[in-house]
């Protein structure tokens, strides 16, 4: 299958039972969460079968998908301009399809035909191996629909197509879908239950990955500490499992571990954990290898007990902090990011200020940071009223802002004088003389090219930074080559 798919994208032409010649074009936009960028690979793998070629170039596209993202309303409303895009090429283009794919297909479903006229297809995230026939059914002028979702589906018998790689990093799923029922969250509507991927399957990619020259994979999951192997199935039913399924049971902690040893070169991170599920088993497997990388990324969402409970979020403000005094005594470099939301319906200032000295006790690395958007169909926008003022959302988000940015480069300037590792990645955004790759901690470094070359691993001394990055001079090759 890869040597199928490499030939497609190169743009092998395919014959037909009549000997007639032909290619077809895809153009596939992300948006959202780097699952949706992995989905988005996976799709081409489908398509690249059906003799699809994938195009970097809007204009002579022949199927154009948008992989959309529903957590927030200006994501949405993102896709919603970029459909107005298209619809503009189709005039010049009638022949063009239009797909819509993930989480905002799933949500929306055959509504989204009615509400956007240019749409040919709406196919939700556990459907993509229904993707031949649904574009059959375009190709014979039908418009397509299918947002079923699977309790078994992980795509593992899929070898990804790798849009847009820079052949150095790569991510790799390992679950889909998520049982936590935050309150604000629409993943579990619009990707499911959880299910694990086989490890066997994992460990596979990932080795293929390395004989391709990949430096670096994220294991990717709405949730990965949920991850749990036992043959199969959804994480719910494990109280069913037999006593050997049991005894062989794989969870995140292990499967760390496994993929750990199977490339002991090669960097790990992984994404996204939460706070309520990840076990010091983690952590300490995290110390125990040091391909692991130094970073977490662990979303808290709020500093207020009152509002995590109002979330749904099952932890309180006093264990995350005791979770985050274990990082640090397990893994004193280890680097850690949030999730922030301001203005959650009934937030009171006493709420907002508790977050701040959240933030204040951990001073993360850096973060994501939002003012609260109400989801349809999720239990908040059913139950709450969002009752914080617009103008209230932005001065405390812009508050959480201005502290990370304080506390963002608090992180960096104890780097400066170090000598970190950092893995090229590919040329500075803003100059052509110059390297970016990260370290461990997951943070952006850039420094003078020299003789170095993508995918090096390299020891740079740093020398100044910014709130968000690094910059330095490389002073040699790390053993890691």
């Amino acid at each position: 299958m890869e040597k199928i798919i490499e030939e497609d994208r190169q743009g092998t032409s395919l014959l037909l039972e009549n000997n007639e010649v032909t290619t077809r074009k895809l153009y596939i936009e992300s948006y959202g969460c780097q699952m949706n960028f992995s989905d988005s690979e996976i799709v081409a793998s489908i398509l690249a079968k059906e003799g699809f070629n994938t195009t970097q170039e809007l204009l002579e596209a022949d199927l154009v998908l948008v992989n959309t993202c529903s957590i927030r309303e200006k994501a949405e409303q993102t896709v919603r301009k970029r459909l107005e895009k298209f619809n503009a090429v189709k005039k010049v283009n009638p022949n063009m399809k239009v797909g819509v794919l993930g989480c905002m297909a799933e949500r929306l479903k055959s509504k989204f035909l009615e509400e956007e006229k240019i749409v040919d297809m709406v196919v939700g995230p556990d459907a993509y191996k229904d993707l031949p026939n649904l574009i059959q059914e375009i190709d014979e002028g039908r418009n397509a629909v299918n947002v079923i979702l699977s309790k078994d589906e992980t795509y593992g018998d899929i070898a990804p197509v790798r849009l847009n790689s820079n052949g150095v990093t790569a991510f790799v799923s390992i679950t889909r879908g998520c049982d936590n029922m935050c309150t604000f969250c629409v993943v579990p509507f619009t990707r499911g239950r959880e299910r694990s991927r086989d490890p066997k399957s994992i460990i596979e990619e990932v080795n293929e990955l390395w004989a391709k020259g990949y430096k670096e994979i994220t294991l990717l999951g709405q949730n990965v500490d949920s991850y749990l192997w036992y043959g199969g199935g959804l994480k719910k039913d494990f109280e069913k499992a037999t006593p050997m399924q049991r005894a062989t049971a794989v969870n995140f902690a292990k499967l760390l571990e496994m993929v750990a040893l199977a490339q002991p070169k090669m960097r790990i991170r992984f994404s996204t954990s939460n706070p309520q599920d990840m076990t010091l088993d983690v952590i300490e497997t995290m110390a125990k290898h040091s391909n692991i990388c130094n970073y977490i990324h662990l979303p808290v969402q709020s500093g207020s007990d009152r509002i995590l409970k109002a979330m749904n979020r099952l932890h309180t403000r006093q264990e995350y902090m005791e979770l985050i005094d274990n990082i640090r005594r397990i893994l004193p470099d280890c680097a850690i990011s949030q999730d922030m939301i301001a203005g959650f319906p009934t937030e009171t200032e006493e709420d907002h200020q508790d977050t701040l000295s959240l933030m204040e006790y951990v001073k993360y690395d850096f973060g994501f940071m939002f003012a609260y958007s109400e989801r349809p169909g999720t239990l908040a926008a059913r139950k709450m009223n969002d009752d914080v003022p617009e103008e209230v959302k932005k001065r405390r988000l812009r508050e959480i802002i201005d502290l990370q940015q304080k506390h963002g480069l608090y992180r960096t300037k104890q780097h400066v004088g170090k000598v970190d590792e950092v893995l090229i990645e590919g040329p500075s955004k803003k100059s052509e003389a110059h390297w970016m790759g990260r370290n461990s901690q997951n943070t952006v470094v850039v420094f003078p090219k020299e003789q170095y070359t993508i995918g090096d691993f390299v020891h740079v001394k740093i020398e100044d930074c910014t709130s968000a990055t690094l910059l330095g001079e490389a002073v040699g090759f790390s053993n890691n080559n």
